[in-house]
């Protein structure tokens, strides 16, 4: 199931070629949403590992943050997908995507 994930994430990074989207979530904003939302199965802190995410196959956000080529545009496209076999179908604002998007790629380790 990982590697589907994965191999998916890849798909979508390689297809998605769109300009990221000129303005910037909010990084608070999408901390707040994504421990309100997304933390029953996620591990949405910082510091936290996919063994600490409640639901096993969820990785967690710093994971997600410091996969190869994400971006704010394929973070979008897969918090908008209508259909994937891994998630519940979330009805997502444009805004609350761009916050949990920045959010999420807030966590990407520092080089």
């Amino acid at each position: 199931m990982r590697v589907f994930i994965i191999s998916s994430l890849f798909g979508v990074l390689a297809s998605v070629t769109a300009v990221q989207a000129q303005d910037i979530g909010d990084i608070w904003q999408g901390r707040n949403f994504a421990q309100d939302v997304c933390a029953s199965c996620h591990a949405v802190r910082a510091g936290q590992t996919q063994t600490q995410s409640p639901l096993a196959t969820a990785p967690s956000f710093e994971e997600i943050a410091n996969t190869p080529g994400m971006t704010a545009a394929a973070l979008n496209f897969w918090l908008t997908a209508q259909v994937h076999p891994t998630m519940p179908l979330l009805m997502l604002s444009s805004q609350q995507v761009k916050d949990v998007s920045a959010y999420i790629l807030s966590l990407r380790a520092k080089p």
